[in-house]
């Protein structure tokens, strides 16, 4: 019998030979492949600034050791030919690291997300920034959760007397706060859906105002009138809002009331002068202006145009101009503004000074 042929723990030496070389060679190839990948992907990162080359980096950076170790081991365990039992040990160990690793690789990608979307709606907001920092602590704890359940399923421990449990207290722990976990996924949608920011001015309901806060139980705004409203973040997102702060452009909608006394011959030219004046303003695009009813005090016109922005103040200014030019132009031509006339008439019994009445005496 030679060397090779001597058997040390059930395999020869041949045997350990091949699969520790194998295992060595599998190791360094792939551990020599990580760093080669490392490289090029900071060298990419470096020169086009892609989002996605940091993500990939990331990944492959948390890619560990160990686990390269382990796998390495698993291909050379091949060659040794190992019994039913002690393979089924080898493989369980693999499986385990592997949903390790997996949860690692999930943790760098929530890092990364979660990252991107902060940036990507920073607008000077830091409570926004904070509550996706809880958002990615929530995720971390439901990944590495399951990664513990996978682990003690696959190490032989039976989770579902577990899970049931963690159920049973989930359930009550859900119905003493049920309050406070709405108000938080509120919170978590705001932050992802980002309906509105701090900055913006909106309107829920009756209620209107500047976003100042928004918090991880509730939204704080500031109205006009200067106190500041707070409304619990589920109220607000089962309510209508308005985001004035987001509109491209304001629609201005306008009556004029003229004289019943005013000729037929004026009517007619009244559009066409108030679509001057409207045109003549800066910003403004004129969209119609027709005589619109004859209504119970007077002739109704009604004037439509859209102001190219959004800055109410500008609106305001532009109202301002448009109808102190229609007043000026009604003043030229002689056109009357109507306005709201009540008549009373008060009828009686007429008696003559011959007849005055009962309890009168006649001088």
């Amino acid at each position: 019998m030679t060397f090779w042929d001597t058997i040390i723990w059930e395999h020869t030496i041949r045997q350990w030979s091949t699969a520790l070389a194998v295992a060595a060679g599998t190791f360094t190839a792939l551990h020599f492949f990580r760093s080669l990948i490392l490289r090029r992907l900071k060298h990419l990162a470096a020169r086009e600034q892609l989002d996605v080359t940091d993500l990939l980096y990331s990944l492959v950076e948390q890619t560990k050791t160990l686990s390269i170790l382990v796998l390495s081991l698993a291909a050379g365990s091949l060659f040794l030919g190992l019994a039913r039992d002690e393979s089924s040990w080898l493989e369980k160990t693999a499986l385990v690291l592997l949903v390790l690793q997996v949860g690692f690789w999930l943790t760098v990608a929530i890092d990364y997300f979660v990252a991107r979307r902060v940036q990507a709606g920073n607008r000077g907001d830091p409570t926004g920034a904070a509550t996706m920092g809880a958002l990615r602590q929530v995720l971390k704890f439901v990944v590495w959760a399951a990664v513990l359940l996978l682990v003690l399923e696959n190490l032989g421990v039976s989770v579902n007397t577990m899970i049931a449990s963690l159920g049973i207290t989930g359930i009550a722990v859900g119905l003493a706060v049920q309050n406070i976990l709405g108000d938080l996924f509120a919170s978590l949608s705001i932050a992802l859906d980002q309906p509105f920011v701090i900055g913006d001015f909106i309107e829920v309901d009756q209620y209107s105002g500047t976003v100042e806060h928004v918090g991880l139980k509730s939204t704080r705004l500031r109205s006009v009138s200067g106190e500041q409203l707070i409304i619990s973040n589920s109220d607000l997102l089962s309510s209508r809002i308005r985001n004035f702060k987001r509109m491209a452009r304001r629609r201005a909608v306008f009556t004029l009331n003229v004289a019943f006394s005013t000729p037929a011959e004026v009517l007619e030219q009244i559009p066409g002068w108030v679509r001057e004046i409207v045109e003549g303003q800066e910003q403004v695009t004129f969209e119609r202006a027709h005589f619109k009813t004859i209504g119970d005090f007077g002739l109704h016109f009604e004037v439509v145009y859209y102001l190219d922005t959004a800055d109410y103040k500008r609106y305001m200014d532009v109202q301002q101009a448009v109808n102190l030019a229609v007043l000026r132009l009604f003043d030229r031509h002689g056109i009357k503004v109507a306005a709201p006339v009540q008549r009373v008439e008060v009828t009686g019994l007429r008696q003559s000074a011959e007849q005055p009445p009962e309890g009168l005496v006649k001088p």
